[in-house]
């Protein structure tokens, strides 16, 4: 997407790593291409999340707007199971290895059994559910609408449903952590909910982000200890190749510590050209971080030394979903037109893709000692 005027002000404080001279770059790219696989049976339509289970490495679910969400073995490159749902998906998420939920634009919530393939509505909307994300706290599930509400389900209860919460916006994405629960907003809200009393928010925010939010990610509670000095965190980021990390503790001395940074970018004959910034994930050991934008690139980045630490060749397209699996190993990574250029550049998409990257050092935070 070109910007008219070149952008004068350089990445804030954010660095790039490059291979250094002489450096075997053809060597280096196929042990890349050989560290990655290209799943069978991919959705027929644009991907709209990928999301691992929450300790099984192998099992991956892939939400869709051919109106599908798949079971994946990535370790065997199999699809084990599709579930059909009325209209397109656009949410998924794992409750534990063997469970799921699926909203999308038929505004229903639904329940996926995946040892016995079965699938069961749980409720409804009154408009799409466009986010929804497991408590692990609470052992219940939220979930986020057009409809301009915020919901809390316990699938287990007669009635599904156990209370609502009027919004001032619409839902764009959600995400959680320990206790906390991140809900990002139309107009560039942010509201979050300690998930024990959720009558009302517990912060609500304006992002420091111009442009309209376009990913949000919450650090994942593993084992990146060294990174926790200031309170946990989580990051956004817009549709003006830009992301913005944030604290949780408000205190002056923690809050000035937030920044952001520009991404997903080109310069081509002295033009700027910038992409959205589609999906964010941290890893669950390192809690370094990777990106996926619409430039068709996948970066890691390294949140402490703000550094970016590897960018992957690449892919035939925009990419809007990515995922880290449970142990670290595998980053699950979706492919599949984003609409940035309307019904033309639908025309000449490529067809949708899921790739398993297996990962390495580069992962890993610079001076790593875990």
């Amino acid at each position: 997407m070109p910007v008219g005027k070149a952008v004068n002000d350089r990445l804030s404080q954010v660095q790039v790593i490059h291979p250094k001279p002489g450096s075997n770059v053809l060597a280096v790219s196929r042990s890349l291409a050989m560290a990655e696989s290209e799943l069978v049976s991919p959705p027929l339509d644009s991907i709209s999340a990928v999301r691992f289970a929450p300790t099984e490495p192998n099992t991956l679910l892939v939400s869709s707007w051919d109106k599908t969400v798949r079971l994946y073995d990535a370790a065997t490159n199999a699809q084990k199971s599709k579930y059909e749902h009325r209209a397109a998906v656009l949410s998924t998420t794992f409750s534990d290895d063997a469970h799921a939920f699926s909203g999308g634009l038929d505004a229903t919530l639904r329940e996926l059994d995946l040892a016995s393939e079965n699938m069961r509505a749980l409720g409804q909307h009154s408009d799409t559910i466009s986010a929804v994300s497991w408590l692990k706290n609470t052992n219940s599930l939220a979930t986020g609408s057009w409809d301009r509400t915020l919901r809390v389900w316990d699938p287990r209860a007669s009635t599904a449903q156990q209370s609502s919460y009027d919004l001032p916006e619409r839902v764009y994405f959600m995400d959680s952590l320990q206790n906390r629960l991140v809900v990002a907003l139309a107009s560039r809200l942010f509201h979050i909910y300690d998930v024990r009393n959720m009558s009302q928010p517990e912060q609500t925010r304006e992002s420091n982000l111009k442009f309209m939010t376009r990913a949000l990610a919450c650090m994942i509670d593993g084992q990146g200890a060294r990174f926790v000095i200031s309170g946990p965190w989580y990051a956004t980021a817009s549709v003006e190749g830009r992301i913005a990390v944030e604290y949780f503790d408000m205190t002056p001395e923690v809050q000035d510590k937030k920044y952001a940074f520009k991404c997903h970018r080109q310069t081509i004959d002295d033009v700027d050209h910038v992409w959205p910034v589609n999906s964010l994930a941290f890893h669950p050991i390192y809690n370094t971080f990777a990106s996926a934008g619409s430039d068709g690139t996948v970066s890691i980045w390294d949140l402490k030394l703000k550094k970016r630490l590897r960018q992957y060749p690449k892919y035939s397209g925009p990419v809007p979903s990515i995922a880290f699996n449970a142990d670290g190993s595998k980053l699950a990574v979706g492919v599949s037109y984003t609409w940035d250029n309307g019904e033309e550049g639908a025309q000449s998409a490529p067809r949708p893709t899921i790739h398993i990257r297996s990962l390495g050092d580069e992962i890993k935070p610079k001076n790593w000692s875990g």
